[in-house]
Formats: C-alpha cells, structure tokens, sequence
C-alpha cells in the first residue's frame, strides 16, 4: 500500500524502485486485509471522514497482524482500531 501511495511522487518505476532500495517488501496477508476492512467500516460508521483512506487501515492491520511496530504521526486512531499495535509516535 505504501509503495502506491509513494508512487506518484516518481516519474519512472525505477526511480521509486531505486529510493526504497534495502526496505523489505512484505505481501499483506489475508487476515490483515479482513482485519482492515473490518476496521475501516468501524471507522465509517462512527462518522470517520474519508481523509482516512482504506490504505491507512491496511498499513495497521498489517502491523497487527504480523507484530510490527508502526512509526506513525496519527497514534491516536491507530490506537483506536488497532490497540495491539506498538505505536512509535514522534512529538
């Protein structure tokens, strides 16, 4: 998800390539894909606007799912809809 939100920002595919060379590249597994779907319909439902798009809540559950840490500047909804997730939060 993340590697098409950075897409835009490159003219060529090698470019973006070449910036995230030595990042992992992980598949996003099923359970996080219904883990986010679930969550972002929360989100929805509770009047959630849509500057919060699907591909944040791919970004959490992902970390969830898998145990992982998440740097983020948006610890509040993160913690909201993924209370497992170690957030890393810049002040």
């Amino acid at each position: 998800m993340i590697y098409a939100e950075l897409a835009p920002r490159f003219p060529q595919i090698e470019e973006l390539d070449a910036a995230l060379a030595g990042y992992l590249c992980e598949p996003l597994p099923w359970a996080a894909a219904y883990l986010a779907g679930r969550a972002h319909a929360r989100y929805r439902r509770a009047g959630g606007t849509r500057r919060s798009t699907l591909p944040d809540f791919f970004i959490g559950a992902h970390a969830a799912i898998e145990g992982m840490a998440l740097l983020t500047r948006d610890a509040g909804r993160y913690g909201t809809y993924f209370p497992t997730v170690e957030l890393i939060s810049p002040a």
